[in-house]
């Protein structure tokens, strides 16, 4: 028996591309004024997924988006449990005061990820508005965590993991359960 798990597509390229137009229009339907938007992306597919929704938002409205990374590591409570990885570097553009602050990750589980993030988030200071996309929602949340736009929903078991895959970091685009 090989050691490669079975793989299930659950978005296609053509369906991620569908999923990420949508998910762009909810967002201008959502955000009275896009120049006070900030696209922050969480490593590390949230980062690269924070570029394709820049591209797509600029693409429909000619509305140039601003965006950053924030990595929170070290703001995690469960560091022991996940374990660590290479630090990105945080990068806020702007002071994020008076802004509609949108993180970005490509799979939310637990909800610790983005507690995390938030809590990094506000050491920067006090936005207008955080709000929260992912791709995948996959359940099991420990934390009253919910995501303002939400790709797809798609309920796993806890020992399944679920992969955002987009050209231009994995040479294929789409999103699979493995």
């Amino acid at each position: 028996m090989s050691n490669k798990t079975k793989r299930i597509v659950i978005l296609t390229e053509v369906e991620l591309k569908k999923t990420l137009s949508r998910l762009t229009f909810e967002i201008i339907e959502s955000v009275r004024n896009l120049e006070k938007l900030l696209l922050v992306g969480i490593p590390t597919r949230g980062i690269d997924l924070a570029k394709v929704i820049e591209k797509e938002l600029f693409s429909k409205t000619g509305v140039k988006i601003k965006r950053g990374i924030i990595d929170p590591t070290f703001y995690r409570d469960d560091q022991s449990r996940v374990g660590t990885r290479l630090i990105k570097a945080t990068d806020i553009p702007i002071p994020i005061e008076e802004q509609e602050i949108l993180l970005i990750d490509d799979v939310i589980y637990t909800g610790r990820t983005i507690r995390a993030a938030m809590d990094a988030l506000y050491s920067w200071g006090r936005p207008q508005r955080v709000m929260l996309l992912v791709m995948v929602d996959r359940g099991h949340r420990e934390l009253p965590i919910q995501p303002d736009f939400c790709g797809k929903k798609v309920p796993t078991s806890k020992s399944e993991s679920i992969n955002l895959r987009l050209n231009n970091v994995d040479n294929e685009e789409g999103v699979f359960l493995e």
